[in-house]
């Protein structure tokens, strides 16, 4: 038996697709799939989701290892190219590609390949990151509409940087940066991420892009996902390695980050930031062994972490144990973390193995 293993369920990936369209029926659906299918897995969720209209990844790597796999449906690279030869690499593999700075545009303009792109014209709208500003968007346009090979569609898309924010106000302004330069284009067009996908009907439009909710994750915070109609996609598992008692007054881990206040007994998990556990988790983080709460004591080390299991039925060498997934939410351990469920579930390393089920 592996000690540590990420279990993936695609059931859940597959239930919380059909959640995302329900509440955007009319959208066609880009299952953002970067950083690994944060975390999840990238060909494995790709496989799992035969029905879904699109993938989106940030690198060309990523592209080319679903390509390998075997998925056919479009990929839409987010980042676009950056060289000819990327350019030329992502024809042959049949990539979509999002524009958001001149250079690529001009890159465009020297392509005399027989594929002719779907590409996505991307407007900055207040993330400052990447996309062509308003003042800027009319001539990109026009620079678009004309390439040849003439592209095989056109679509527009923008970034919503606040969406999971209650009152709306920000996505709200965005939104009206974007709508007069879109209104009159008859183009397809792409706002919503997870949070507006759940937050604000009027940015679905003609395709969504679910990241986190998509792995059954909730994107406000203070909500799990399970409140918003989602299932945990992951559920991180490991295995009790070893069984102390620990005496009054002992401490427990590197530096002694926690001193025992009774008699204790601790079980010794094998799991640490070697695995993708942040160090910032803290005394009191909860974990489940052998389905039941019990609080983390001392440091995260590399391998191993340590839990109080005093006051739960005997716990032996080999019980399992749940770090977050089907019965603790990944927000609540995100947030003892104090991060974000993004961070945790990217975080997990390459030596967790990530199995069915």
């Amino acid at each position: 038996m592996r000690l540590i293993r990420a279990r993936i369920d695609g059931g859940a990936l597959r239930s919380n697709l059909q959640r995302l369209r329900q509440l955007a029926p009319a959208s066609k659906v880009m299952a953002v799939v970067k950083a690994n299918a944060y975390g999840h897995g990238l060909v494995g969720v790709a496989l799992a989701l035969p029905d879904v209209d699109a993938f989106g990844v940030a690198r060309l790597e990523e592209a080319v290892a679903l390509r390998a796999a075997g998925i056919n449906q479009p990929i839409v690279l987010l980042e676009g190219v950056f060289n000819a030869e990327q350019l030329a690499e992502a024809a042959r593999h049949r990539l979509e590609l999002v524009v958001h700075e001149s250079e690529q545009l001009a890159l465009l303009e020297t392509w005399r390949g027989s594929f002719r792109f779907t590409l996505w014209l991307k407007v900055d709208t207040g993330m400052n990151r990447l996309g062509f500003r308003a003042a800027e968007f009319a001539n990109a346009w026009q620079r678009l509409q004309v390439l040849q090979p003439a592209p095989a569609a056109l679509r527009v898309m923008t970034h919503l940087s606040s969406a999971d924010e209650r009152d709306g106000a920000v996505t709200r302004a965005q939104l009206q940066r974007f709508l007069p330069l879109v209104k009159d284009l008859q183009a397809p067009l792409s706002m919503a991420n997870s949070a507006a996908i759940f937050a604000d009907a009027t940015t679905h439009r003609d395709w969504i892009r679910p990241g986190l909710a998509l792995y059954g994750i909730s994107p406000f915070a203070g909500q799990n996902g399970s409140a918003l109609g989602l299932q945990p996609a992951m559920t991180l598992e490991t295995t009790v390695i070893a069984v102390r008692q620990v005496a009054a007054g002992e401490r427990v881990g590197y530096a002694g980050a926690w001193q025992a206040a009774r008699p204790t007994q601790v079980a010794i998990l094998a799991a640490g930031y070697g695995d993708g556990l942040l160090r910032s988790l803290g005394n009191g983080a909860p974990v489940l062994v052998n389905g039941r709460r019990a609080p983390l004591v001392g440091r995260v080390s590399m391998d191993m972490i340590a839990v109080d299991v005093t006051d739960l039925p005997p716990v032996a060498v080999g019980d399992t144990a749940e770090l977050w997934g089907r019965r603790l939410a990944v927000e609540e351990v995100a947030a003892a973390a104090q991060t974000i469920p993004y961070e945790l579930l990217c975080a997990v390393s390459q030596r967790v193995p990530l199995e069915e089920g």
